[in-house]
């Protein structure tokens, strides 16, 4: 059997003493957590390590001796250590030293209750502490075919570190504290502790309160029956900005709520949200800052009518090229001009409605510079909501283009089934046989001829109206790709893993320091932290999609037969 006893580096200069760890019968192996050094009285090492075993939940007893002389071994030394096996209970006795300053380590572990005591065939392994109390052990991500086996290596590291992990109370024991029993750990030349942290802890206890309360407050508010009425509910289920509110609104009170975090990954995933905030805030404070100096604002609201009349203008003289001979193409000359004017007119009032808002633009503008302070996603959703505003024409021509394409389109395969003897069956949902007279038939031929010979005429305005609009939506989709950006990124891990890698482990490595005949073979545990995409994938922040998500197949079947494309709908709701 080979035994593996996980030795902390920070000890290997301590004093001699005893070893206090906990053993993992599972995997023979032996986790050093502290050195008690002399002299010690063993009544008040039992009566501590039960209490230290009653808070942590975690066996801790003396698993052994260690014995750093600076000069040669003494033999009453070394036997006065193998005595010290027989006031304490544990089975395996386990003898570490070092010589002197040779990199040289004996190690050994004896049996206390057999009659013929035999030694063991050990493997030294040292580890950082620190780095493994602080750390997070993730599990991973492994093809199924060794899916079962780095199962079972994930098991054995999870135990020991979690070993370490909750000994945290073990590691508050100072070495200068006055009492009893002193101890050489990683923290053991002093607790780090700062009394600015602890009075900021302190005074934000009544800040969370405050802020629970006001956030609870606006929930109430949100969710009363006045915002449950018509005009209202449908601003907010509708808009972007409304949306992206109650999403920061979330994480508000998932940041100021007072219950700790069950686990590692409710507690990440709260600080992920906290410096998503703090980032977004601070954005949107600088882009404010930005837009009020040298009257930006002023400059921004001259353009806009500007550019809203150039729009105008340009469809207008791409309504006057349809209604013409576009491309040479032969078009209905009739449906071409009611089309043609009956677009022109809703352009007119278009263009009367910018200037009817001219003179409170600016205003506009600035109320919604003012609303950055909010955070940088909240301006993006407002200039999102204001080009669909600004372009609501753009979307009604799309409308009515699609929609008298696709009762044309649906017409026509209707028209095109009585020609074959068939009929949709609406019950049975499929197509079946059916026998048509001869009236049907001629009426059938008649109207199948008028859409067939009106389908390019109603095609050509769809297809300018449908690339309008998908240009249109190519930009609030960048929009919403940022601010979905903001919303998901997982900041603080990401910060994590760039400045304390070891903070995020996706498992360990070892290196061999010394493999020598007779010798206890010495290996150096090291942490492999996790990659940035697997950081990525793993804490990525839940965040709201303002669209459905259509494959490409799906995409191009909408465009063939002129159904609507991303709607004004929100995810959850029904098509």
């Amino acid at each position: 059997m080979v035994l593996k006893v996980f030795f902390p580096l920070c000890c290997s200069s301590a004093e001699s003493g005893i070893l206090v760890g906990h053993w993992i019968s599972q995997q023979s192996s032996a986790v050093v957590l502290a050195v008690l050094h002399f002299p010690f009285i063993p009544v008040q090492v039992r009566k501590y390590l039960s209490e230290v075993q009653r808070v942590t939940q975690v066996s801790v007893s003396v698993l052994g001796s260690w014995t750093n002389s600076k000069q040669e071994k003494e033999e009453s030394l070394s036997q006065f250590l193998e005595d010290l096996g027989t006031l304490f209970s544990h089975e395996l006795w386990i003898q570490i030293s070092k010589e002197g300053d040779s990199k040289f380590w004996s190690c050994s572990a004896l049996q206390k209750h057999h009659s013929k005591p035999k030694e063991e065939e050990i493997v030294l392994v040292y580890y950082d502490q620190r780095k493994v109390m602080l750390c997070h052990l993730h599990p991973p991500l492994h093809t199924a075919t060794s899916a079962d086996h780095g199962a079972a290596d994930a098991t054995k590291l999870a135990a020991i570190f979690e070993t370490v992990a909750k000994s945290k109370i073990l590691f508050m024991t100072d070495r200068y504290d006055e009492g009893p029993i002193k101890l050489t750990h990683w923290q053991s030349d002093g607790v780090e502790a700062s009394i600015i942290v602890e009075l900021l802890k302190q005074a934000s206890v009544p800040a969370c309160v405050l802020l629970t309360f006001l956030l609870s407050l606006v929930s109430w508010i949100c969710r009363s029956r006045v915002l449950k009425f018509w005009p209202l509910c449908f601003l907010w289920s509708k808009l972007s900005t409304c949306e992206q509110l109650g999403h920061r609104l979330q994480h508000l009170q998932l940041v100021s709520s007072n219950k700790k975090a069950p686990n590692q990954t409710q507690l990440m995933r709260k600080a992920n949200v906290l410096v998503s905030l703090l980032l977004d805030v601070a954005l949107g404070l600088l882009l404010m800052s930005w837009l009020y100096r040298k009257n930006r604002i002023g400059h921004l609201a001259d353009t806009l009518i500007p550019v809203a009349d150039h729009v105008a203008e340009e469809l207008q003289d791409l309504l006057q090229w349809l209604m013409g001979a576009p491309a040479g193409l032969k078009m209905n000359r009739a449906l071409d001009q009611v089309l043609g004017r009956f677009f022109l007119y809703h352009i007119h009032l278009w263009i009367s409605y910018i200037h009817l808002l001219s003179p409170f633009i600016e205003m506009i503008l600035w109320y919604v510079a003012l609303s950055a302070c909010l955070g940088l996603t909240v301006a993006l959703c407002i200039l999102s909501d204001i080009i669909a505003l600004l372009t609501f024409h753009i979307y009604c021509f799309y409308v009515y283009g699609a929609r008298l394409y696709c009762l044309k389109i649906y017409g026509l395969s209707s028209l095109w089934r009585l020609f074959r003897g068939k009929k949709w069956n609406v019950l049975r949902q499929r197509v079946d046989s059916c026998s048509y007279d001869l009236d049907q038939l001629f009426i059938g031929t008649l109207l199948f001829t008028i859409l067939l010979f009106l389908l390019p005429t109603t095609a050509l305005y769809y297809l300018v109206f449908t690339l309008l609009r998908l240009l249109v939506v190519v930009v609030q989709g960048l929009l919403h790709l940022l601010v979905d950006l903001i919303n998901s990124l997982p900041l603080y891990s990401l910060l994590l893993r760039l400045c304390r890698s070891y903070r995020l482990a996706a498992g360990v490595k070892f290196r061999v320091l010394e493999q020598q005949d007779g010798k206890p073979l010495r290996l150096l545990m090291q942490i492999n932290p996790l990659s940035y995409g697997s950081v990525v994938q793993t804490y990525r922040l839940p965040t709201y999609s303002c669209y459905p998500k259509d494959s490409w197949t799906s995409l191009c079947k909408k465009l063939f037969l002129g159904e609507l494309i991303y709607p004004w709908k929100h995810k959850g709701e029904k098509q």
